[in-house]
């Protein structure tokens, strides 16, 4: 048997982020890089702030990372940004590709803890989510109007997939780079509702599911998310799905979502 330690992707999407950059990557638990073969690839979605200078000065500072700082000489949207991450986790022959948000509303030092059911073989994609203690969302900061709407979107969502997952609007998101391979994911929107069409696609694939809970935090980023065009892109791209597989005769199976506390 192999004692080669999995191959793991920290992808941080980065968007204006000069504040907070610099803290995300420092909070990144050490225990990763031991535990894993562990590389961090910075992708800044074409700020034109300090962002990719800070991610340029974090990587000069910390020769014993191995850390990649790309910008995008032209802003390709926060699932544009994504499919850059993921192909370069595919080309590089990674294991398991983790995505973090480099305005620190996702909490890095959570990644020991999500990463541990893909490494056990337990799961295909962990899902970092805000929703499966009750109301610890709130207690963490989530404006109460975020709070209804992630719940009605979500409960919409799984009557019309005959999923069971708590959130589809988390973005702190692990997966298998075999996964990643086996579905069109470049095929996706480059918007922010390129999240709720690739949880779609591995539902279509039959993909496991894991869910964990992870801590809510609101702090002074700004929120570019149009919260009205997105909860109408995230429907239709739900009712297209349901469409076509009901009046193909194939229903999409219900998945067990697994919640560990641990």
């Amino acid at each position: 048997m192999s004692n080669r330690k999995p191959k793991l992707l920290i992808f941080v999407i980065a968007y204006y982020a000069e504040s907070t950059l610099r803290s995300v990557l420092e909070r990144i638990p050490s225990q990763v890089f031991s535990e894993y073969d562990a590389r961090i690839l910075v992708v800044d979605d074409g700020s034109e702030d300090r962002t990719f200078a800070i991610g340029r000065e974090y990587l000069s500072s910390h020769p014993e990372i191995r850390m990649t700082v790309l910008r995008n000489e032209y802003n390709q949207g926060y699932g544009g940004n994504q499919k850059i991450g993921y192909s370069f986790a595919i080309k590089e022959g990674f294991d398991f590709v983790a995505m973090v948000h480099g305005d620190g509303q996702y909490a890095p030092e959570e990644l020991p803890r999500l990463v541990r059911p893909l490494r056990d073989g337990e799961a295909d994609a962990v899902f970092g989510s805000r929703m499966l203690e009750k109301l610890a969302a709130l207690e963490g900061g989530m404006p109460l109007y975020k709070y209804v709407g992630n719940k009605i979107l979500t409960g919409l969502q799984n009557a019309m997939l005959g999923s069971n997952l708590s959130e589809f609007h988390s973005g702190y998101r692990i997966y298998s780079v075999a996964l990643l391979k086996r579905i069109p994911y470049l095929l996706n929107s480059n918007d922010f509702h390129f999240d709720t069409e690739i949880i779609i696609q591995i539902l279509n694939a039959k993909a496991r599911i894991v869910e964990l809970p992870i801590p809510t935090y609101y702090g002074d980023e700004i929120c570019r998310v149009n919260g009205m065009k997105y909860a109408k892109d995230v429907l239709l791209a739900t009712v297209r799905t349901a469409r076509v597989f009901s009046t193909s005769g194939v229903s999409i199976p219900s998945r067990r979502t697994t919640a560990t506390t641990t």
